[in-house]
């Protein structure tokens, strides 16, 4: 196609009138297609410059092999389709009173069992907090804000992370090709990659990829919080609520205005919770508009 393209360009060219303008044109076209000519051949032939060019674009390679594997190996499109439709009515929220935690960590423990996460990752992180020098610490767990104007999706460039109508964002790693462009994007800092083989990867090798668990997890894809959104198409809390010894959090719909609390099973007014305890989010004034609420860390003592 370069080639026809070529050739057509070269025919226009001769047949104009042979003045100053029309020769610069000329070779400008030719140069410019002659450069794009030697980069695609260099991009179709790998072992001619990756081992010249460093690990970034031995990375790019890897990235470009691996998404064509997973195109090849894709999975049934009506999956795929099911994944991509949030569930119908809802506007999923989490609520998480700093007031209540204690450090437990059963919350982390059950994501990174969940979702086969190393040791050094996190799609939920437990952060030691301290206002000023004269108060005291509390501890503030950190997911992924699901956010209802996501800054990851704008910029990711093959769709593999999206956001669904009943508010979550969730990244397809038969999709994602590994450009880490919405790690950078994220001011939350909730997303990682994965530059490694995961955990028990040999024993995930055979088992089918689910996009809303987000396993088995894929070296060179970037993982992050999914709000359990496997439980909740089967009625059930996320992993993380459920976990909880110290009733910290909070998990509902919007749509209903009401919120369960995991550890006690108590049904409360969402709307009324907020108010009434003074509930924020985190980098509001980004205009991100967050999935998840705090109640500030009243009774840290």
């Amino acid at each position: 196609m370069l080639i026809s393209h070529m050739s057509t360009e070269i025919c226009k060219l001769m047949s104009l009138n042979q003045d100053k303008t029309n020769r610069r044109a000329f070779f400008v076209k030719l140069g410019l297609a002659g450069i794009g000519s030697v980069l695609v051949s260099k991009w179709m032939d790998k072992t001619s410059w990756a081992p010249n060019m460093g690990s970034t674009a031995k990375h790019l390679i890897i990235a470009r092999d691996a998404y064509i594997n997973r195109i090849k190996n894709s999975l049934d499109p009506e999956i795929n389709v099911k994944a991509r439709q949030g569930l119908p009515g809802k506007k999923f929220v989490l609520v998480v009173d700093l007031s209540r935690c204690r450090n437990a960590r059963k919350c982390m423990e059950a994501c990174a069992a969940t979702h086969q996460l190393r040791p050094d990752q996190f799609h939920l992180n437990v952060l030691e907090m301290r206002d000023d020098e004269h108060t005291a610490p509390y501890y503030l767990p950190k997911h992924c804000q699901h956010c209802d104007n996501p800054p990851c999706v704008k910029v990711c460039p093959v769709e593999a992370t999206y956001k669904r109508t009943d508010g979550i964002v969730l990244i397809d790693n038969e999709r994602c090709i590994g450009c880490r462009y919405c790690i950078a994007a994220c001011p939350y800092s909730a997303r990682s990659f994965n530059w490694f083989d995961p955990k028990d990867a040999e024993l995930y090798k055979d088992v089918p990829y689910n996009v809303e668990r987000n396993v088995p997890q894929k070296k060179g894809t970037v993982t992050k919080c999914t709000f359990s959104a496997d439980c909740l198409r089967n009625g059930e809390l996320p992993y993380c609520v459920r976990a909880c010894p110290n009733g910290v959090y909070y998990f509902g719909n919007l749509y209903e205005d009401s919120v369960t609390n995991g550890t006690t099973g108590e049904t409360v007014k969402l709307s009324k919770l907020l108010e009434d305890n003074g509930a924020f989010q985190l980098l509001a004034e980004l205009g991100t508009k967050p999935s998840v609420y705090y109640l500030p860390p009243r009774r840290n003592n």
